[in-house]
């Protein structure tokens, strides 16, 4: 039997007063006022007790789409997000270049990953806005043989030199800029690192989830993370529960292995088969989000209302397959027209459920849901689809929504509009697109504002009970029967301003009753 005691603490949203927590096997028995634990807990050692001096204590919060191993590669590549040109970014390439070339014989570089140590890759431009534009040529001024991958802040389209290029079978791309499936492709060739670094990567970033009151990840990384997991599984990974995603390329092998959402793949059960992902469109800031209206400056284009990247017939397909399959359906979604498509396709799989057919493991979710007809809001309630959104691109986007989007801004990233609809919440960050940190999802979602820009669109901020609850998978508090993922942090958050969300104090993380980090 383990068991712990959480001595002086306070419920988050509470009146306030100091009770201690009883965890046995990873489980909350009691919860009593402070110092009356007594029969409740068994005999203990010193080290079984944990003394919050007052901090609040509510559920472990978690991240509902992140692509792990890109978010675990991030910090290695060169950052060029403060670019604000095309030119700029250029700029910032040649310089890691010429300090690279004059760094000491057997110095740290900054340039490229284990593996291909000679590439250079740098992560998080966000051209939308830019004056000028990306090209191959631009790139090859800076850098000229030297291979030069730069991926963008939303990870759909990847900026590549001309040795790039070539390296990558792209040579003679008329710019250098792919967009989807091709910039998908590079992603997966740079992830193609050694699995020994990459793991310890992911290590490092499980540790940082963990500090930040993190106890799951949905993790939505383009690979066959079947094979991952069970390997960090048999390397000690054990910060985090994980659910994994299954892409269309892997589908037939998932449902042949027998695999069905909600599977674990451990005693434990900290890693779970998840959803069947399927992505639908683009994204904005790379304009192919799929949208009823024409972007401004693309008029009359193929592209000028972005990309269907699975026409409407495949996606009800790839749905039944998926669902006959055992495997509970994520399907993104950014722009107005691919968002109600993809309703289209619950709508029908929905008719052709038997109605003795027993509920999924799991409901079906809508990722992002950036954009969305005024029709569409009520149709998530209607169809038990779970709007899985993540709060801060808002922020990363407002701008370029406002160019865009223009005169739509008011139903785009709109939260209170799905929550007055009856729509379920899940909050995530897509991390690497935005950290992999509740605390700055929870502040977005809440505030609407970073910065110190006045809030974007405030009708659509929501409460922090509810921003709360959409990171804790329904658990609205801490109660007696919970499994003990459990966090302590230095302020109430139903009290803490959005600023003071963002940089929350989290002092101690509880993963079913086990210390996953612990600032005390």
């Amino acid at each position: 039997m383990s068991s712990v005691l959480l001595t002086d603490a306070r419920l988050a949203g509470g009146d306030g007063s100091a009770v201690d927590i009883t965890v046995i096997d990873g489980v909350v028995t009691a919860i009593v006022p402070a110092g009356r634990a007594g029969s409740a807990m068994p005999a203990t050692t010193p080290a079984d007790r944990i003394a919050l001096d007052g901090r609040w204590v509510l559920p472990g919060l978690w991240d509902e789409h992140v692509h792990f191993t890109q978010w675990a590669s991030v910090s290695r590549r060169l950052d060029v997000s403060a670019a604000a040109s095309a030119a700029e970014t250029a700029a910032l390439v040649g310089d890691a270049l010429r300090r690279a070339a004059s760094r000491p014989a057997g110095a740290p570089s900054e340039l490229g990953e284990p593996g291909a140590p000679e590439l250079l890759i740098g992560y998080g431009f966000r051209d939308a806005l830019w004056p000028d534009t990306p090209s191959a040529a631009l790139l090859n001024a800076v850098s000229g043989a030297h291979p030069v991958v730069l991926v963008s802040g939303d990870l759909h389209c990847c900026w590549l030199n001309t040795a790039a290029l070539e390296r990558f079978g792209q040579a003679g791309h008329p710019d250098g800029v792919l967009r989807e499936e091709p910039a998908f492709a590079v992603h997966r060739a740079l992830d193609d690192v050694p699995v020994a670094t990459s793991d310890a990567w992911a290590r490092e970033a499980s540790q940082a989830a963990a500090a930040r009151g993190v106890v799951g990840i949905v993790d939505l990384e383009m690979a066959w993370n079947h094979e991952v997991w069970s390997r960090r599984l048999a390397a000690g990974h054990d910060l985090l529960r994980v659910e994994f995603g299954v892409y269309p390329q892997h589908l037939d092998r998932a449902i042949a292995e027998g695999l069905h959402t909600g599977d674990p793949l451990d005693a434990a059960a900290l890693v779970r088969v998840g959803p069947s992902k399927i992505i639908t469109d683009g994204s904005l800031n790379t304009r192919t989000a799929f949208c009823f209206d024409e972007y401004p400056g693309l008029e009359g284009r193929p592209e000028s209302r972005g990309l269907l990247t699975v026409h409407p017939d495949d996606l009800l397909e790839l749905l039944r397959r998926g669902s006959a399959g055992g495997l509970t359906p994520a399907v993104h979604a950014i722009g107005d027209h691919a968002n109600a498509l993809t309703l289209d396709a619950f709508e029908a799989l929905r008719a052709e459920r038997p109605a003795d057919a027993p509920a999924p493991r799991r409901r079906s979710t809508l990722e992002h849901a950036q954009l969305l007809a005024e029709s569409d809001f009520e149709r998530f309630a209607r169809l038990g689809v779970v709007a899985s959104v993540q709060p801060e691109h808002a922020m990363d986007d407002r701008d370029v929504a406002d160019r865009f989007w223009a005169g739509r801004t008011g139903r785009s990233f709109a939260l209170a509009s799905l929550l007055a609809a009856g729509a379920e919440l899940a909050l995530g960050s897509d991390a690497p697109v935005a950290p992999l940190d509740p605390w700055v999802t929870l502040a977005a979602a809440v505030g609407r504002t970073r910065d110190g820009r006045e809030p974007w669109h405030p009708e659509q901020r929501i409460p922090v009970g509810a921003a709360l609850a959409a990171s804790a998978r329904g658990r609205t508090g801490v109660a007696v029967g919970d499994p003990a993922d459990l966090v302590a942090v230095d302020l109430d958050p139903f009290d803490a301003a959005p600023d003071a969300l963002r940089t929350m104090p989290v002092a101690l993380t509880l993963l079913s009753g086990r210390v996953t980090h612990s600032a005390l």
